[in-house]
């Protein structure tokens, strides 16, 4: 009898054990890690100061478009790796009334550009041109691009808009360990490529302030009081204009005078029950992510697993094959004819992958564009807006390399970019980004070089249901869609889709880069195993997404990518 009790007590502990210990094992894992949650409006941007200045502004009656210009504006001095007034960039909104829409304000190239201007007598192209000082720098279009939204959306004066901007300037900010690193790791650079000091060639150190008068007292202001015109016919033009020339360039005041942002349509198509909105040409990011997606619905990645061998394989082929595409058909618009229809259609890229097989990779030497009838930085930076009122936008801008052409003009206050360097200087030879490209990316006077930034807003159930983007030059569209599918197939929260460890492949190099200790060895081993070149040592971190969910309580969820700085900010 005491043994029956015995075994009978034993069984029940046995039974209370096993059923509770997965108990806490579920909760755990199925707890979502949330991020900034806010009630009315967010901004998600690379710096706390950027965040927070667009989110009051938001507070004081602006709209998005609003906080656009602030946001934009104090990246420029918080952030000036990648924040700019001498870049470019693109952005693509959702009005609360549902209208879609995108503008262009990608830099192009000069009047006096032209297709072999970075090629010796011998045809030999000679990189450090394209990358670095005065021949580096195509016809900045920020300024252009925020006046022209705020002309269309905006609904408080610009004067105040600008006002804490000019203040950031004034007064400083903190500077953050990482920034520390950046700015004195470039300091040699600054110092080789600039005639005269710049204020980032001294030494610095976290919690050091940093201030730019040269911003608050007179740039920010002159274009406060007098808008684009006091940047491309003013005093700020000629100021410009004189400096790049002295150091190389070949920019003129008639290309500053004569530059315009565009209205774009965007690239809007499906995935699965998703309404996805993303960057036209000459961005290639709305058309490649579009491929890639569209293929990648004919696989139940879901069942497979977040990060597994067979979802891995499926969007690297997909990869692979989306950007064989780009570096043949994708190019500025205005001066080529790209086939978007055919591009995105079902039989074309269902035959994309017909040589696709699980048992191995494909050989991207084996893989060239496909028939039809008929590189950039990792120093981008992007920033997600919601307003009260509904509308959304998403903008990623550029200096192109960190701190863009690495060329600084004292009295001005900010760096120029080195955008030249997107075109294909020698149509095969790849660019700071290993991308290459073909003719249609080729140089011409006024053209706008091809670009891999992909500002992208979602919809579900016909409503408002993400937005996003990153910096991450040729990784910014494989950020972008793994950051989606994490949250739609994987059901992570947007904070956990934006940390969660991603991949990249773009056709040539044919390699997979992984961010280093964040991938399985059996996976990686599985797929080195199936032919695939794995590079998981170098790539130590792959974008910095900034993101906003609205949840189904219609709250927000802000994603700020734990990579950098980037800070969420709402109310």
């Amino acid at each position: 009898m005491k043994k029956t009790h015995l075994l009978l007590s034993l069984c029940i502990l046995l039974c209370f054990w096993k059923c509770d210990s997965p108990k806490k094992e579920i909760s755990q894992s199925t707890t979502p890690v949330m991020g900034v949650i806010s009630q009315k409006a967010m901004v998600v941007s690379a710096r706390e100061e950027a965040s927070r200045i667009g989110s009051e502004i938001m507070q004081q009656g602006g709209n998005a478009f609003d906080a656009m210009v602030a946001t934009e504006m104090a990246l420029a001095v918080c952030y000036p790796n990648a924040g700019n007034l001498g870049g470019g960039g693109f952005m693509v909104y959702r009005t609360h009334r549902g209208e879609v829409g995108a503008l262009d304000y990608r830099e192009k190239a000069p009047l006096r550009a032209n297709r072999d201007m970075y090629l010796d007598e011998n045809k030999k192209y000679i990189q450090d041109k394209s990358k670095t000082g005065g021949l580096a720098v195509g016809v900045p279009g920020t300024i252009a691009g925020i006046f022209k939204a705020h002309k269309r959306f905006g609904s408080l004066p610009m004067q105040t808009i600008l006002r804490p901007v000019i203040l950031l300037a004034k007064n400083g900010f903190k500077i953050t360990e990482k920034q520390a690193k950046q700015f004195n790791d470039y300091s040699g650079v600054f110092k080789q490529v600039n005639q005269e000091n710049s204020i980032y060639t001294k030494k610095f150190k976290a919690g050091d302030v940093f201030k730019n008068q040269a911003l608050a007292n007179k740039k920010n202001q002159q274009i406060s009081d007098n808008g684009r015109s006091a940047f491309y016919q003013g005093e700020i033009a000629k100021t410009l204009v004189a400096f790049l020339q002295k150091n190389g360039g070949i920019i003129s005041l008639k290309d500053l005078d004569n530059y315009q942002a565009i209205w774009r349509e965007p690239i809007v198509f499906n995935y699965k029950d998703l309404r996805i909105i993303s960057m036209s040409p000459p961005s290639s990011g709305g058309i490649c992510m579009a491929q890639i997606l569209k293929t990648t619905a004919n696989y139940p990645i879901a069942q497979y697993g977040h990060n597994t061998t067979k979802t891995i394989q499926v969007l690297t082929e997909a990869q692979r094959r989306a950007y064989a595409d780009r570096s043949h058909y994708l190019g500025d618009p205005d001066f080529i004819d790209i086939p978007v229809d055919s591009l995105l259609s079902d039989a074309y890229l269902n035959g994309r992958m017909d040589s696709f097989s699980f048992e191995g990779a494909t050989p991207s030497k084996e893989l060239t564009h496909g028939t039809i009838s008929q590189a950039e930085s990792t120093e981008t930076t992007h920033y997600s807006i919601i307003d009260s009122y509904g509308n959304a936008i998403a903008v990623t801008t550029t200096l192109n390399a960190s701190f863009g052409s690495k060329l600084y003009n004292k009295k001005l206050g900010f760096f120029l970019n080195n955008e030249m360097d997107d075109f294909s200087a020698k149509p095969g030879t790849p660019n700071l980004f290993g991308l290459i490209g073909g003719d249609a990316n080729a140089i011409a006077p006024q053209k706008r070089m091809l670009s891999s930034m992909t500002p992208t807003l979602v919809e579900k159930d016909n409503k408002l249901w993400m937005t996003l983007g990153t910096p991450g030059g040729s990784t910014i569209i494989t950020s972008v869609l793994q950051t989606i599918l994490n949250v739609y197939e994987f059901n992570m929260s947007m904070q956990q889709a934006v940390d969660a460890p991603r991949f990249h492949h773009q056709w040539l190099p044919d390699i997979v880069k992984v961010e280093a200790t964040s991938f399985d060895a059996k996976t990686i081993k599985e797929l080195e195993n199936k032919g695939y070149v794995v590079d998981y040592k170098n790539a130590s971190s792959i974008g910095r997404v900034d993101a906003i969910l609205v949840l189904s309580d219609g709250s927000l969820e802000g994603g700020a990518d734990k990579r950098g700085d980037d800070t969420a900010v709402g109310f």
